[in-house]
């Protein structure tokens, strides 16, 4: 009896140190997952933002060749539209996560996808945009009665609008024609406009067909900006990859500033224009100082003002009917000084 009892509880402790041996073992491999590389990795799907194929972009191109994005933790998948209206559809109907764009088309755009906001200024054009005019055409208001060529309903239309103002015209002494900045060389030739707005790779193209500058967004600062902005959805979700593109938008800019001819050529590949075309005279790309004063109120290109200046001739002109709410259009909080760049 006293040996089935002793034989009894020898069983029960080999038992028992079996079951704390597996409860170990289990706890161990539990423990090891839990911090393996591989389960501390949250598969997230990329970023997808569409932009025109405009140098101003050139930070995002440069982020995104030099890995600048995957070492902020996120993946970007880039999309290059020539057509605005279809970038806005596009990005409407849900196509992209976050869009490259003017800010009169962001405004355009918010009144009917009011749910995002912009991130962050890009660039500002200081002479980029022009209007180029057949050659017997010297002045502003040599237009008079002729065709003027614009995106219209778009910042472009408020741009010429602008140049009219210098001269005391308004948009009645001429006619407008709606072109867009691709097809301004195309459209002077042939005799379709007389003058058009466009921007670099195509202003080389018209003035190699004969065509003058006219007027430049020199004359009018502050008025054309490119912004970046994200679904309202991406925002709430997203923050973390949010902040994390701008950082590595901010960090391409820094690359290309300290490698200028290599981040031209990076340029060149990516879309598909000749390096030595390649020509940033009249845009300033915006770092993180600049992007602060877009966004103080005492500064003289204060955002704020110039959207309410693009939304009143919006409402104006007719192309909307109702003011956006500008306050909830803009969210500076992801703005942060870009990571240092290793030599």
């Amino acid at each position: 009896m006293s040996r089935l009892f002793y034989t009894r509880n020898a069983l029960d402790s080999m038992y028992k140190l079996l079951n704390y041996i597996c409860i170990f073992i289990i706890i161990g491999c539990l423990l090891f997952a839990c911090h393996s590389p591989e389960s501390l990795k949250v598969i997230r799907p990329p970023l997808k933002v569409s932009c025109v194929p405009f140098v101003g972009y050139t930070p995002l191109i440069i982020a995104q060749e030099k890995g600048f994005f995957k070492m902020q933790g996120i993946d970007v998948e880039v999309s290059y539209v020539n057509y605005s209206q279809l970038q806005d559809a596009d990005f409407s109907a849900g196509k992209y996560d976050g869009i490259g764009l003017t800010l009169g088309d962001f405004i355009i755009l918010s009144t009917t996808t009011p749910d995002m906001q912009a991130v962050m200024v890009v660039d500002e054009s200081t002479g980029a945009d022009v209007v180029v005019a057949q050659s017997d055409i010297k002045t502003i208001p040599s237009l008079k009665g002729k065709k003027l060529g614009a995106n219209l309903g778009s910042f472009s239309e408020v741009f010429v609008t602008e140049m009219l103002k210098t001269s005391q015209l308004t948009s009645d002494d001429v006619r407008l024609v709606k072109v867009d900045a691709l097809e301004v060389p195309e459209r002077l030739q042939n005799n379709a406009i007389q003058a058009g707005h466009t921007w670099e790779p195509h202003l080389s193209e018209a003035l190699k067909l004969g065509a003058d500058i006219l007027f430049t967004s020199k004359q009018t600062p502050g008025l054309i900006l490119d912004l970046v902005a994200f679904r309202g959805e991406v925002i709430r979700d997203r923050p973390e990859d949010i902040r994390a593109f701008v950082q590595g938008w901010l960090q391409g800019l820094s690359y290309w500033e300290a490698n200028i001819p290599e981040g031209n050529e990076i340029l060149s590949k990516a879309l598909n224009i000749p390096s030595n075309t390649i020509s940033f005279e009249g845009i300033d790309l915006i770092d993180f100082a600049k992007n602060q004063k877009f966004f103080q109120s005492d500064s003289p290109n204060y955002i704020f003002k110039t959207a309410k200046k693009y939304a009143d001739f919006f409402i104006r002109a007719g192309n909307v009917t109702r003011l956006p709410n500008l306050e909830t259009l803009f969210n500076s909080s992801f703005l942060a000084p870009p990571p240092s760049l290793k030599p």
